[in-house]
Order: C-alpha cells, then sequence, then structure tokens
C-alpha cells in the first residue's frame, strides 16, 4: 500500500469533520475518494498533505509514518486552482518545479514536452491572466505532475473543462498509473469513478460509509438484478418466472426478441430462474445488471442516513 490511514478523526469547534476514518490506497491505482459536499474528503486531503493534523489516528505512507519530509514525493491539484495571474505560464510553471526540487534545466525540459502534448506551447509566454480557466487548469496539472511524484492527489480535476479536455486529462491520469503512479481522485461526477477508478471509499458525515473495487461493489448491489433476452415473445414466460422475482421489466428488442430484466427475491437462485425461463421460451442471452456508481452513491448514502 502506498497510503494507509488508520482510525483517522479530526474536530474543528463543534463541527467533526472526520470519525475514526480508515482507507488502504494500493500502489499503482486509482483510488476514488467520494462523498456528499462537506462529509469530510478535503479535510483528510489536508491531512494527507500536512496542510492540518489528524486528532488521532495515523497516516502511513509507503510504509512508514507520514512526515513532511514526503512531501516531495506527493503532487496535489486543489479544487481551487492557485496560480499567480501576473507571472507568465511557463516562467511559473518552471518555479514551481523548482520548488519540487528540479533543476531548472531538468523543468524546462519536462515542461516543454507536457506543452507541447498538451497543445499549449504557445501559450508559454502568456500571463496567467490572458489564458482561458481551461489552459490554466492544464498549465497546473502538468506543474502537479512534473515531478514524477508517487502519489497524485487531484481534487474535481475535470470542473470547468469541455468534454474533449476532460477525456485528454483522464487519458492522462491513466497513463501516469499505467507508467507506476499512485492517484487519488475526488469528485462527485459518478461517471468518471467508473471510467478510471480501481477502488473507491465514500465518505458520509466523517465516516467511511464504503469501501472496495469498483467491480466488486457493483456486483454487490446488484441484488440478484439479470436480463435475461429471449427470442421472441416473452408473455408465456412471464407467469412462470414471477413466483422468483421482485419485479421485472420487458422491452422489444430487434430481430425478434424480448428483454426482460428482473430483480429475483433474496432466497432464488440463479439456476432457478435460467430453469424457468428455458421451460418457456428460448434464452438466448444472459447478463447481469450492474448498477451504476451513481446508483451506489444514492442507496449507500440515504442507508446510512436513515
Amino acid at each position: 500500500m502506498i497510503l494507509e490511514v488508520d482510525r483517522v478523526s479530526k474536530q474543528f469547534t463543534n463541527h467533526v469533520a472526520l470519525n475514526n476514518v480508515s482507507l488502504s490506497v494500493p500502489k499503482g491505482s486509482v483510488y476514488g475518494l467520494l462523498g456528499p459536499n462537506g462529509a469530510g474528503k478535503t479535510t483528510l486531503i489536508r491531512i494527507i498533505n500536512h496542510i492540518t493534523a489528524p486528532d488521532s489516528g495515523s497516516v502511513m505512507f509507503d510504509g512508514h509514518p507520514l512526515t513532511e519530509a514526503d512531501l516531495v514525493h506527493i503532487g496535489y491539484l486543489p479544487e481551487e486552482r492557485g496560480l499567480y495571474k501576473k507571472m507568465k505560464g511557463g516562467e511559473q510553471a518552471i518555479f514551481f518545479a523548482q520548488l519540487k526540487g528540479l533543476s531548472r534545466r531538468d523543468a524546462e525540459a519536462r515542461l516543454k514536452a507536457w506543452f507541447e502534448r498538451f497543445e499549449i506551447s504557445s501559450w508559454w509566454n502568456k500571463k496567467v491572466t490572458e489564458l482561458s480557466k481551461g489552459m490554466a487548469q492544464k498549465v497546473q496539472f502538468i506543474i502537479t505532475v512534473l515531478h514524477e511524484p508517487k502519489l497524485l492527489i487531484f481534487d474535481e480535476p475535470f470542473s470547468g473543462f469541455d468534454p474533449l479536455n476532460a477525456q485528454l486529462l483522464k487519458n492522462e491520469i491513466l497513463r501516469l498509473r499505467d507508467a507506476g503512479a499512485t492517484i487519488i481522485f475526488s469528485t462527485h461526477n459518478m461517471s468518471s469513478v467508473e471510467e478510471i477508478c480501481d477502488s473507491f471509499t465514500l465518505i458520509n458525515k466523517s465516516e467511511n460509509i464504503l469501501s472496495g473495487k469498483v467491480e466488486e461493489v457493483k456486483r454487490r448491489f446488484a441484488k440478484g438484478r439479470y436480463d435475461f433476452t429471449v427470442q421472441g415473445d416473452a408473455t408465456a414466460l412471464i407467469p412462470k418466472l414471477m413466483p422468483l422475482v421482485e419485479s421485472s421489466e420487458t422491452a422489444v428488442l430487434p430481430m425478434d426478441r424480448t428483454l426482460l430484466s428482473v430483480k429475483l427475491r433474496p432466497e432464488v437462485e440463479l439456476r432457478q430462474a435460467i430453469e424457468a425461463v428455458n421451460s418457456s421460451a428460448n434464452l438466448v442471452g444472459l447478463n447481469e445488471n450492474l448498477p451504476t456508481m451513481n446508483d451506489i452513491f444514492i442507496s449507500a448514502v440515504n442507508e446510512a442516513n436513515k
């Protein structure tokens, strides 16, 4: 594990920001940090970046207690961007790179390559005030990753980006992961979680209410939901399935096929449903109907708030 948070708590005056939160981030993965507004995500990120300290609990980084010296191995892109508006983009990027320990020569060489990849080379000598919001965010993203840290923390990195540039950043995040970096990705965009996250933690009201690998959690929340595709009309089939399911929906498909979406009763096994379908219809397709991360987010938070 690159990062292990063990029973961390933090309170500000009369507000509990984190309550006994634990999570483990595997090396070389994209890890989603999710939760409603005010759940405690930003406080946890600030603790990891040594901006504030926990009241109790511990944080381990790459096998040892996290110290300020480890910050050189962490890159942090906050939701609130922070470039100096009157400095030129290229010179400002060099300045921040030197703060992370790069020589001016190395910083400039790496930056030139990144500016070319992001197609913003012509903006090297432009002041930040002359850059569009998207251009400025590209510059700050580059500054965050330039020193090739072991751990990258992105807080809403796609905010304000059009779909093309959002996809560009998604591709870069995956490329960085494949090159060995570990990414903590905080967002409210659940479709992005499905696209790039390997695992996640969901924090609600200061507590960790759900953690795991994305695909494993989706299967856990599927709760017996399946799509049966049958050849022809499914009218004769439905009465035989009714004792086995809690709910069902049908839809007509091309090529004289019918899609039957069902939720099995808790005591019913899949093989029983398959046998029932085969007894009255020609089964040509079967898929587990996995919920979206958006569905899981809403379900888990609502359940925790009861």
